[in-house]
């Protein structure tokens, strides 16, 4: 889809329309403190940062194993099922809800983003949607999962790939292998 030539962008006139963060002021405050001052640091077991996930709100079943510098925006945004990893410095931006199926990994450096912008909206305002990542699916280093899209049941998504669509159960996505130019 092609924009007017004519087209003018004004972002001062941005209003966030039909995005709800889930909870007020304070407790948004209260999260980012927290999570910037003890979540994301290897010194934090594993039990207290689940235990301090679930207090935000976050649907976390038993089992589950979250690393040290893992960013989720919103925690009471974020519903993960039993005995999943979720890799060290992964980036969940759940502007909506993301969710997680039991028995899956999620790899270093992952970014999970239920975030973006309608390019054709004169104020660039929102254009956000979940995201779910299935049972028994593998989310491989550094890959990238956008906004609206579904992980199928034991599919992989392979390191590095960027995934704008559907994956089907039991499928493979990869992202393009590096080749020797002569």
């Amino acid at each position: 889809m092609s924009t007017p030539v004519n087209f003018t962008r004004s972002l001062a006139g941005f209003t966030g329309a039909g995005y709800d963060k889930g909870r007020g002021p304070l407790v948004q405050i209260a999260w980012l403190l927290v999570s910037g001052a003890v979540l994301s640091h290897w010194w934090c077991p594993n039990r207290i940062r689940i235990s301090i996930l679930r207090k935000f709100g976050a649907g976390l079943a038993e089992g589950v194993l979250i690393r040290h510098r893992v960013r989720i925006h919103w925690p009471w945004k974020l519903t993960v099922g039993a005995d999943s990893w979720i890799g060290e410095g992964t980036w969940i931006l759940n502007l909506e809800p993301v969710t997680i199926g039991a028995d899956t990994a999620i790899s270093q450096d992952v970014f999970l983003c239920t975030g973006s912008h309608d390019h054709r909206s004169a104020t660039f305002e929102f254009d956000n949607a979940p995201i779910t990542i299935g049972d028994g699916a593998w989310i491989a280093a550094r890959a990238t999962v956008l906004r609206g899209v579904t992980v199928g049941n034991r599919a992989i998504v392979g390191a590095t790939a960027l995934v704008t669509s559907d994956v089907a159960d039991d499928s493979t996505m990869l992202a393009p292998r590096a080749k020797e130019i002569k």
